[in-house]
């Protein structure tokens, strides 16, 4: 629970002011798929990068399952912070609209997946 709370609170601390952005919201609708998807792997690499060297201390052999589980964990529960900051804020047409809504949460998600990894990673293992 400490850590999931943890992982919410450094998604919202940089979901927030990026999602009151209109560059956010425009990316998010002009930006090409491929784009888009590059954005996605570009958020996962870097949060696999970073829970390998500092949450886990480069110590995954034994804990693969572990290590895949918390860095999928952490974009899924960032992506879900960024969603709910948008649909706040009414920028997220998800019956509208889905393709978009998804875009500007993979947009937003990039930096807000970082900063729930970041705020877990306080509390190493």
């Amino acid at each position: 629970m400490e850590d999931a709370s943890q992982v919410f609170v450094g998604a919202f601390a940089l979901a927030v002011p990026i999602s009151f952005s209109e560059e956010a919201w425009r990316l998010g609708e002009t930006l090409p798929f491929r784009n888009i998807m590059m954005l996605f792997v570009l958020s996962v690499i870097f949060l696999s990068l970073f829970t390998y060297q500092s949450v886990f201390q480069k110590n995954v052999k034994s804990r693969k399952d572990v290590f895949i589980f918390r860095v999928a964990i952490a974009y899924l529960m960032a992506a879900l912070v960024v969603g709910l900051v948008l649909l706040c804020l009414d920028k997220l047409p998800i019956l509208g609209d889905p393709i978009i809504s998804l875009k500007r949460i993979i947009v937003i998600t990039m930096p807000a997946s970082m900063g729930a990894i970041i705020v877990d990673s306080f509390d190493k293992e």
